[in-house]
Formats: structure tokens, C-alpha cells, sequence
């Protein structure tokens, strides 16, 4: 009987060593079988088909247009919730309940009742590329030869 248990242990452990230096080969290791990364690269925090605003104060949110402008998917750091297109009015409102967006001219406020929340949000932008200096030579190529 100890011979039995000895060669089940023994082909359980041949088993398991085998198993594991298969997973050395063709670029898979033990260490990417880790599931909470760690190839170093961060991922993207925008959720998918949404656009950053940043607001005053340094709050942000994330924006997601649905049914073709019908509807807008407001996304907080805290919570998701959908607004309704409000027809008539000033420009584009979306509301439901208490909460209500409004998306003007390149800025856009969120309130949720008597306060507002998000104010002066804008599309982050980009710093416009600084222009490459001139040099010297072609300036001097522009100007005309000065006569003796």
C-alpha cells in the first residue's frame, strides 16, 4: 500500500513540475499569469465612446452622449447616472430628478438640485505646440544685400 501512495505522490509531483516548465515556454510565465498586470504600461481611465471634462475646484467627469444626443450617461467618480434631453429652453439641457446638465458654448455645468456641483467644466486641451525657431541663416538669407 506505501508503494502505491509513494508512486501517486511521486507522479503527482512529476505531473506538476512538468506543468509548471510548460508555462515557461512561447512567452508565457508564471509571472503573466498574474491577473492584476504589471507589464508596466498604465491603462486608459476614459471610459470607452466618453469625453473628460475638467471643472473648477479640480473635480472632473466623464461625459457619454447616447441615442444620437437624446440622452447624456454622466459618469462621476462616485456614481453613473443617465439625464434626458429637455426639449425648449436655452441651448442643450439634459435633466432627470433633481440633476441637471447643461452643455454650452465649450463649457458645461452639472447641478444636482439648488447647488451646482461641476461648474465651468471644459474639454481639457492640449498646449499648442511652441513654433521651432528661426535660424539665424535664414534670416539673414531674407534680408536684401545692403549696396557699398
Amino acid at each position: 500500500m506505501k508503494s502505491i501512495n509513494r508512486t501517486a505522490s511521486l507522479a503527482a509531483l512529476v505531473f506538476a513540475v512538468t506543468l509548471v516548465a510548460g508555462c515557461g515556454g512561447g512567452g508565457m510565465s508564471v509571472g503573466n499569469l498574474w491577473p492584476f498586470g504589471g507589464s508596466g504600461e498604465e491603462l486608459s481611465r476614459v471610459p470607452p465612446n466618453s469625453v473628460a471634462y475638467q471643472c473648477e475646484g479640480g473635480k472632473r467627469f466623464y461625459l457619454r452622449y447616447l441615442d444620437n444626443g437624446a440622452a447624456a450617461w454622466v459618469i462621476l467618480p462616485e456614481r453613473e447616472f443617465r439625464l434626458d434631453k429637455v426639449s425648449g429652453g436655452p441651448g442643450n439641457r439634459f435633466g432627470s430628478g433633481k440633476a441637471v446638465l447643461e452643455v454650452g458654448e465649450g463649457v458645461v455645468t452639472l447641478s444636482d438640485g439648488p447647488t451646482v456641483n461641476y461648474a465651468g467644466c471644459r474639454i481639457p486641451s492640449a498646449e499648442p505646440a511652441a513654433k521651432p525657431a528661426e535660424k539665424p541663416a535664414a534670416k539673414a538669407a531674407e534680408k536684401p544685400a545692403a549696396k557699398p
